[in-house]
């Protein structure tokens, strides 16, 4: 519940600190704003998926999926452009992705142990390449059918 104080039972509780009005202001240290990884690995993710999205286009052309695919493939895009203007959009001096060579001879270290180049390759890939695979899959079963 509340109830009314008065200005002297405040005052007497109260702690008044006036220095961090007359401070400087602090800099503000913001994270890297990279995704650590070389641009050729977010590139070939984004081409899996666009080409899973060609795959169903292909094997099940039909007027009526025009819109459909359409939207799939601007939401496709979204999903890898607006990551890559939030890396451009650094204040300051930002740090640049990590080149294929550095990822070869460094590898990377993630949540579960350190992970060399090709580990690292195979473990962000896995998933784009399984979708076009099954992608695949779909359209010669519906090809056979």
């Amino acid at each position: 519940m509340s109830r009314f104080q008065t200005k002297e039972t405040i005052a007497k509780h109260a702690r008044i600190d006036l220095a961090p009005a007359f401070a400087a202001p602090a800099t503000v240290q913001h994270p890297p704003r990279n995704f650590e990884l070389p641009t050729s690995l977010y590139v070939a993710s984004a081409a899996c998926y666009l080409g899973f999205l060609a795959i169903l286009a292909a094997a099940f052309s039909s007027p009526g999926l025009i819109i459909p695919m359409a939207i799939f493939g601007i939401f496709i895009g979204m999903f890898f452009a607006i990551p890559a203007v939030f890396t451009r959009v650094r204040p300051g001096a930002g740090e640049k992705p990590m080149t294929w060579q550095q990822l070869r001879s460094g590898g990377i270290q993630t949540y579960t142990g350190r992970l060399d180049g090709n580990e690292a390759a195979v473990q962000v890939l896995i998933l784009p390449v399984l979708i076009v695979i099954w992608g695949l899959a779909v359209a010669l079963i519906a090809a056979l059918v």
